[in-house]
């Protein structure tokens, strides 16, 4: 039996087709017991099935396998479950007859509190704590439910049947076929499933109110959640109807099964699971609330909808063959998602809001310890921590860099010969690209090759000599150390308007072009001002550019005239910011290309400027806290024309990047200590205390007012505190919790910050929320150092090896900016670590080393003090 132990894969002597699974929770106990008939395709000579199984109690007497033709019962001679590898081996006397044949067996498991599995969520119904029974079994958790074979190649068909308590309402991927009272239980058949992957499988059981609507092709839509909450739904079940049919023209492949549900569950780790037919979500993620629910919010359900449903094709329909192609999944889903909001919602200009996809995806890959987007995974432990920016945000950049370069329609059209081909079958990264080679003739498997089988991506670096173009590359690292990879580069570049634009493949390392005959030679002998050359047009390119310094100024001159595109003015900004950290530009640098953006109106570009004028802000406080009003008050001033633009109140008919940026701006200016934002903070939420309804308090500002809240509030002045907390433990919006406890660790006394991480643990906080708490503030580090090191048991225990403890790890170690720190987390966690934190813990350390040299570059810095003081006295 010890040769099954330590295999990343199951033995393939045995391919399952079909389950038959009955399953009787018992949510008083939260225990459940269960028994599976499995039909088996014994493929190869065996005395041995070995399939998966976690946390299940299998007594040998239950087990048998029966041969179809013979009808013979083989009993096993040794049944054995080995749970550090999760793997159930059966032992049999004599060698199992080839062909069909069908396995039983009866188990028994806990219904637990970790989320993942056959796990309890609580809720509330009449004033009663209740349970209610849910699965979230990606990436490899079917296995803690019932005994299987939990990986995705091995497809097969389930039917379910679940014996659960009458007045509960029991769902999963089929409809119902049958239900049956017996006394105070009813059995309830579930109609048998197409061929799916394990990971798949879903059921839910509690009590739930619904609403309902139908696709145009007659698909039944429901979106359940908690009893009372009907009205939230309607928003995601509007999106959702239009999403099925949006999708089945662009995939040119109708919904394939007969019903699509989707849940709200109040406890839940990730956003979202794709569960085919049976689409389970975090409360925040489906529910939208007109009253209390910001815009922020309303974006959110419509992407994460939209990115579920486009799993039901890729995913679901066609599914990766193992986990080295999550990124196929998660990475398309997420490009499309963008396809489809855009598609229903033109008016948020979504397109240029994945700009932040793609910058996630930029931070992350620009580390020594980031991984390819195709990652070799040895064992099931190891899955957990590449559901990441690489896989998700990565993934969908050079699908959008990929659909870019080979155009839209063709994209489209070899897409979806690739949907037909692999349906209900499994594919890897080659065979999309197969599909896409063949579609449009071009070199796809070649070009791409390079963006998913190597971490990383180039910086182009530009200059003009002698009306000569002069492009190189080199692997972008954040730490300015200079690295090994090479790629094939799809260069766009306009020249003075968009109406000049020139696209090739950069190939070499080096490549020199005549400006003449690149751009014509009226463009190239143009001298003047306007004559800028920007390079990857739009952002649609997974790569950084750094200009010389004369194309600089006249990319600085354009964004300051607004004569480039929003998505263009966003990347000149995030590029230069990422060259800084680096420190391959200097921070006088980018404080000046900051000060063009005085007048930017657009969301998506100021939404970026704030982020990086935070991160700057804590660098600044490190390296230069001498500075640090001056750099404070030169973004208060740079933010000052949008703040007045937009006001406090929303206006009739803004739009909707207007609601979602006035609540950012304000919690910026909060931040920074803007005094005239704190107190009309404190006003209106003063009003708020007295009146929940008071139109002083919008959604949108809410979280800035908060967070102005806590800035002010301390250990000597609690009160801000006190109400926050009162606010919180009166609403049962999930969004306004978060909200909340995002805004709790804003303040700067650090004994605050050690009372509000306490809180994040106690029993008023479910564990999916704790890491909104941990964003705490640059004088609570320390404090949340220290407070990480005293519950890192407690941690450990509640969330295991799910991907939230991973949380815990990168939001209080990548802030620090020191060579010490970095040094005392290694040694705490050098008896501390565990393979779930282990890629996590070494790109937050590589963070911290990042930020050290990056202290250490701006304390040198030479005219940094005085241009510093020039622009904060600047009047804009």
């Amino acid at each position: 039996m010890d040769q099954f132990k330590g295999q990343p894969r199951l033995p393939k002597f045995a391919v399952p087709k079909r389950y038959d699974i009955r399953l009787k929770p018992d949510l008083v106990h939260c225990r459940f017991a269960g028994s599976i008939a499995i039909d088996l395709d014994i493929v190869a000579a065996t005395s041995f099935i070995v399939l998966n199984a976690a946390e299940l109690s299998v007594s040998d007497g239950s087990v048998s396998f029966t041969n179809r033709d013979s009808s013979k019962v083989l009993k096993p001679s040794r049944v054995e479950l080995f749970q550090e590898d999760e793997i159930l081996v059966l032992e049999f006397t004599e060698t199992i007859p080839l062909g069909l044949g069908i396995l039983f067996i009866q188990f028994e498991g806990t219904l637990n509190d970790r989320m993942k599995g056959f796990y309890r969520s609580t809720y509330e119904h009449n004033g009663e704590k209740k349970n209610m029974a849910v699965t979230q079994f990606e990436p490899a958790d079917a296995r803690r439910c019932f005994p299987c074979w939990d990986e995705p190649a091995f497809k097969a068909t389930y039917k379910i049947t679940l014996d659960v308590p009458s007045e509960l309402i029991a769902l999963s991927n089929m409809p119902i076929v049958e239900e049956k009272t017996d006394g105070n239980l009813k059995i309830v058949s579930f109609q048998e499933s197409p061929i799916m992957s394990t990971y798949l499988v879903a059921v839910v059981v509690g009590l739930f109110d619904y609403v309902e609507d139908h696709t145009s092709d007659g698909v039944k839509v429901r979106v359940y959640c908690q009893v009372g909450k009907a009205n939230q739904g309607k928003f995601a079940l509007h999106v959702a109807a239009r999403t099925l049919e949006l999708y089945k023209d662009y995939f040119a492949c109708p919904y394939p099964l007969p019903k699509l549900d989707m849940i709200a569950i109040p406890d839940f780790a990730a956003g979202a699971m794709e569960n085919y037919g049976l689409v389970t979500y975090r409360e925040t993620a489906l529910l939208y609330d007109d009253q209390h629910s910001a815009a922020a919010n309303k974006q959110r359900v419509a992407t994460v909808v939209a990115h579920e449903l486009a799993h039901q094709w890729f995913g679901n329909l066609v599914t990766m063959e193992w986990w080295t192609h999550l990124w196929l999944n998660e990475g398309f889903a997420t490009w499309v998602s963008y396809l489809a909001t855009d598609s229903l919602f033109p008016e948020w200009k979504i397109w240029s809001q994945f700009l932040d996809e793609s910058t996630e995806g930029l931070r992350l890959d620009g580390l020594a310890e980031s991984h390819p987007i195709e990652v070799e995974i040895n064992h099931a432990a190891e899955i957990d921590e590449i559901f990441d920016a690489i896989s998700y945000r990565k993934g969908a950049s050079v699908i959008r860099m990929l659909q870019s370069y080979l155009g839209a329609e063709c994209f489209q059209k070899s897409l979806a010969s690739y949907i037909k081909k692999y349906a209900w079958t499994n594919a890897k990264t080659e065979d999309l690209w197969a599909a896409l080679e063949e579609g449009s003739g071009e070199p796809v498997n070649k070009l791409m090759n390079s963006w998913t089988k190597q971490k990383g991506y180039p910086v182009v670096s530009v200059k003009v000599n002698n009306q000569k173009l002069e492009v190189q590359q080199s692997q972008f690292l954040s730490s300015g150390a200079h690295g090994e990879g090479h790629w094939i580069v799809p260069i766009t570049l306009c020249s003075g308007s968009y109406d000049v634009h020139k696209n090739f493949l950069l190939q070499t390392k080096t490549e020199s072009l005549d400006l003449k005959e690149l751009l014509g030679s009226d463009v190239a002998q143009d001298r003047g001002v306007n004559s800028w050359i920007k390079l990857n047009v739009d952002q649609t390119g997974f790569y950084r550019v750094k200009y010389d310094e004369g194309l600089a100024a006249r990319l600085r001159y354009a964004v300051e005239k607004q004569y480039l595109s929003a998505t263009d003015r966003y990347g000149i900004l995030d590029d230069l910011y990422a060259l800084c950290m680096a420190r391959h530009e200097s921070l006088t640098s980018l404080l000046t290309l900051m000060g063009a953006y005085r007048e930017e109106l657009e969301y998506t570009v100021l939404s970026n400027l704030i982020t990086i004028s935070y991160k700057v802000t804590r660098i600044a406080a490190d390296a230069v806290p001498e500075l640090l009003d001056c750099i404070k008050q030169f973004f208060v001033n740079l933010l000052q024309y949008s703040a007045e633009r937009l006001g406090w109140d929303p206006k009739p008919g803004e739009s909707h990047l207007d609601a979602m940026l006035r609540g950012e701006v304000l919690t910026a200016l909060a931040k920074f200590g803007h005094d005239l934002t704190l107190d009309e903070a404190t006003r209106r939420f003063q009003a708020f205390l007295e009146n929940r309804n008071t139109p002083l308090l919008p959604p949108d500002i809410r979280k800035a007012t908060y967070v102005a809240v806590m800035w002010r509030a301390g250990k000597s002045n609690r009160l801000g505190y006190e109400s926050l907390l009162k606010v919180y433990r009166e609403t049962d919006l999930s969004q306004e919790k978060t909200r909340i406890l995002s805004s709790l660790s804003s303040s700067p006394d650090p004994d605050l910050v050690f009372e509000v991480l306490n809180f994040m643990l106690s029993p008023e906080v479910r564990s999916q929320d704790a890491v909104f708490g941990l964003a705490v503030s640059q004088e609570g580090r320390e404090i949340a150092w220290t407070w990480l090191k005293e519950n890192w048991e407690k941690i450990s225990k509640t969330y295991g090896s799910g991907f939230l403890i991973t949380r815990f790890v990168s939001a209080v170690v990548s802030p620090f900016a020191s060579f010490e720190k970095a040094k005392e987390v290694e040694e705490f966690f050098a008896t501390h670590s565990t393979p779930a934190i282990a890629r996590t813990l070494k790109q937050s350390l590589e963070r911290v080393h990042i930020n050290a040299n990056w202290v250490h570059g701006v304390k040198g810095e030479k005219n940094l003090h005085e241009a510093t003081k020039e622009l904060a006295n600047r009047k804009y």
